[in-house]
């Protein structure tokens, strides 16, 4: 009988040791003040993109976000009491799937100016570490279902070539701050003559395609 305990102990440490818990998604865990994390940071993003102005995606569960999620609730025939859980988690993203635009563009443009003065951080590649220029554009469009490399240089390999005089928003933009033609920086071009980056000097910010861009222009890419 003390053999058999010992072993059933046994299982049962290993089990514990060598168990991998389910990854949750949002409406598995109730949201509120003081929550962080990545549930929160998509209820954010979520929430701005139907309209509710909860300010920086930062992951944290703050006054605003609260705000944003009784606003929510109330429109919705829910009880506004700040409380993120499954029927408030079913309403939220019914609405955003039917807000969803059908032109993947507009999907990527409104997901990078989402993140408009996230600092930089050389090898960041999230909005809670910071992003450099590469970082930044993987997340954007990884943030849309579309994979991309993680480095300027690679990117410029995919997709297709794009003329400067032909630029659409949502093409990539490539620069050589060296003024040798080797990628060394990429942004999301966004019409006008401007496009969105990741700055070393003002994080995620937007830049008019100027002379000083021009003269370290590589070229661009379609990926969509």
């Amino acid at each position: 009988m003390k053999n058999k305990s010992s072993i059933l102990m046994l299982i049962l440490i290993f089990s514990l040791l060598f168990s991998t818990p389910a990854q949750a998604s949002l409406g598995d865990v109730l949201l509120k003040v003081g929550s962080t994390g990545a549930d929160v940071m998509e209820l954010q993003t979520k929430l701005n993109y139907v309209g509710l102005n909860v300010g920086k995606v930062d992951g944290i569960y703050g006054s605003m976000t609260k705000q944003g999620v009784i606003n929510f609730q109330l429109a919705h025939g829910l009880i506004g009491d700040g409380i993120v859980g499954p029927m408030t988690v079913q309403a939220l993203n019914a609405d955003y799937l039917l807000r969803q635009q059908p032109n993947k563009v507009d999907s990527i443009i409104a997901t990078a100016k989402q993140y408009l003065g996230v600092k930089y951080q050389w090898g960041g590649s999230t909005p809670q570490t910071g992003f450099d220029c590469s970082g930044y554009v993987s997340y954007v469009f990884s943030q849309n279902g579309i994979s991309l490399p993680r480095v300027s240089r690679d990117q410029y390999k995919v997709g297709n070539k794009v003329a400067f005089e032909d630029l659409q928003p949502g093409d990539l933009v490539f620069f050589s701050f060296s003024g040798d033609g080797i990628v060394s920086h990429v942004g999301i071009y966004l019409g006008d003559g401007q496009f969105i980056n990741a700055s070393s000097s003002k994080g995620v910010t937007v830049y008019v395609i100027g002379p000083y861009w021009k003269s370290i222009y590589v070229g661009a890419r379609r990926v969509l």
